[in-house]
């Protein structure tokens, strides 16, 4: 996705919630966020060293970009990525559509 803070950067993150879900923080300024309509949250792999999400919020899906389907580089960790996410970073709650 293009970086909220410079749209010129493109930075590689984790979907953790989609519109509507309800997610606990990891050191935003609120303890509990419901995304907003056109929105998603994003984590990197390394909470509290990452800039994502839990430092600019809910991102617009008009920053997506493209889809991060496999690691290339370095040869040793070549690999399929998988559509899992941590248990303790799952959703809270999803709203009914």
């Amino acid at each position: 996705l293009r970086s909220p803070r410079n749209p010129e950067q493109k930075i590689i993150k984790r979907v953790i919630a989609l519109e509507g879900d309800i997610v606990k923080t990891i050191g935003y300024k609120k303890k509990y966020v419901k995304v907003p309509h056109g929105h998603i949250w994003v984590e990197g792999d390394h909470h509290g060293h990452s800039f994502d999400s839990n430092a600019f919020g809910p991102v617009s899906l008009g920053l997506l970009h493209a889809r991060a389907t496999h690691i290339l580089w370095p040869p040793h960790r070549w690999q399929k990525l998988q559509p899992v996410l941590p248990p303790e970073r799952k959703p809270l709650h999803r709203e009914q559509e």
